[in-house]
């Protein structure tokens, strides 16, 4: 009688490991933001803006129509300022 209480035992011991747990392993990182506060300050000033009509690009002075330019203007005011954001893509 001692094989089928071992049996019992792993079972149990797999099913005692919560699904979450398994589900949200990540062999790469943690869960670390890639962005700061400032960052977020940064793109929501530089969209509202935008949606003013206010913002403007670079030294040529033109209005921004793409609100993407507008997120990339934000983050570029960030990293200037040195805020947590990721280098840019080249």
């Amino acid at each position: 009688m001692t094989i089928p209480d071992k049996r019992i035992n792993c079972v149990i011991f797999i099913t005692e490991i919560p699904i979450l747990d398994l589900l949200s392993f990540k062999p790469r990182g943690g869960n670390m933001p890639k962005y700061g506060k400032g960052a977020q300050k940064q793109v929501e000033k530089a969209m509202h803006e935008f949606k003013k009509g206010e913002l403007k690009s670079g030294k040529s002075g033109k209005r921004v129509t793409n609100p993407r330019q507008a997120v990339a203007i934000g983050l570029s005011k960030a990293r200037k300022k040195g805020a947590k954001v990721p280098t840019p893509k080249k």
